[in-house]
């Protein structure tokens, strides 16, 4: 049995989301919660397999929750449910360590098929937000033909290039052979750089002057 977590501002979603789920057998809805604050509690309480999260809610936002989650070593797979309005949020997610994100006008076999999939370790996309995502982000990393005043060192690059895939500090290190100190010193310099105040605006920021490709969802 899958346990799954919904967290939406929006009552009407919720009891939605939660109606659908009760038709699947082996799915089973352990808790909700109405802002990221109520989120994380509810994970501690209920330690779902999945969490279907909304990202636009009020206080902690949904980026701020996988943000939290991002290095517990337990967090449950978070799939995030999304809108075609919000692609610079959704790109935030997936940087903050979702496994997928799906339209909240998903029918009911595609919503279980993403569940199931993330709770098995995989990740999830829908195509037609894919190739919206994507395509926003290439035009943002774009270059004008100047050139840009900020300089990272390969080093930097690639712990950015791990970030953007969702890879926590302990994922990084283990990924580039270093230790998780110096992860994180390599982390706080591109910050610094890059003018970001976390690691979510900092890929974005290297996405906008085009230091980055893109993150790739299958």
């Amino acid at each position: 049995m899958i346990g799954v977590l919904v967290v939406d501002d929006q009552r009407l979603v919720r009891d939605g989301i939660k109606g659908l789920l009760a038709l699947v057998d082996d799915v089973e809805v352990v808790g909700e919660a109405a802002d990221g604050d109520a989120a994380l509690a509810a994970v501690e309480e209920h330690r779902p397999d999945v969490v279907l999260l909304d990202l636009q809610m009020p206080g902690r936002d949904g980026i701020a929750v996988l943000e939290e989650l991002r290095d517990r070593p337990d967090a449950p797979a978070a799939l995030v449910l999304t809108t075609f309005d919000d692609d610079e949020l959704v790109l935030g997610a997936l940087v903050a360590g979702a496994r997928g994100y799906l339209l909240k006008d998903v029918s009911l076999d595609q919503l279980v098929h993403g569940v199931r999939t993330v709770a098995a370790g995989g990740s999830l996309a829908q195509p037609a937000v894919t190739d919206r995502l994507l395509q926003a982000s290439r035009r943002r990393g774009r270059s004008d033909g100047r050139v840009t005043p900020v300089q990272l060192s390969e080093r930097e690059l690639d712990v950015l290039r791990l970030v953007a895939s969702g890879y926590g500090n302990r994922d990084v290190a283990a990924a580039l052979h270093l230790a998780e100190g110096t992860v994180k010193n390599h982390v706080s310099s591109a910050l610094a750089k890059l003018g970001a105040r976390d690691r979510t605006r900092a890929v974005l920021r290297a996405l906008d002057l085009g230091l980055l490709d893109p993150p790739q969802v299958d």
